[in-house]
C-alpha cells in the first residue's frame, strides 16, 4: 500500500437542505470508520485554522485512492481535494523509535 496525504476542504452549498446536510455528515462519519477498518485511513487531523481536514490515507495507487476510496465519501461532491503521494524519509524519527 502506498501512503498519501489528503487535504480536504468541505463547503456546504448555500441553501442546502439542513436535513440533507445532517444526513450526509452522519453518513460521512460511518464511511470514515469503514475506510479506517479496511486499512485505507490511518490518521485524520483538523487543521488549526478549522477549514481543512488532513489525513494519512493508504491505497495501492492514486487512481484507486480517488475512485474506490475518496469518491465513496458521502460529502465528496462538496469537497475540494488535494492529494500528495508520500514515501518514507530516511531521517524520519519514527524509523528509529523516536516518534509515535
Amino acid at each position: 500500500m502506498r501512503e498519501f496525504i489528503v487535504e480536504i476542504t468541505t463547503t456546504v452549498p448555500e441553501g442546502a437542505d439542513q436535513t440533507e446536510v445532517e444526513r450526509r455528515w452522519a453518513a460521512e462519519a460511518i464511511r470514515t470508520q469503514e475506510l479506517a477498518a479496511a486499512g485505507h485511513l490511518a490518521r485524520l487531523w483538523r487543521a488549526a485554522d478549522g477549514t481543512r481536514t488532513i489525513g494519512l490515507w493508504l491505497a495501492a495507487g492514486q487512481a484507486e485512492l480517488e475512485k474506490n476510496v475518496i469518491d465513496t465519501l458521502p460529502l465528496r461532491s462538496w469537497m475540494a481535494i488535494r492529494i500528495t503521494p508520500v514515501s518514507p524519509h530516511p531521517n524520519d524519527p519514527a524509523r528509529f523509535g523516536a516518534a509515535d
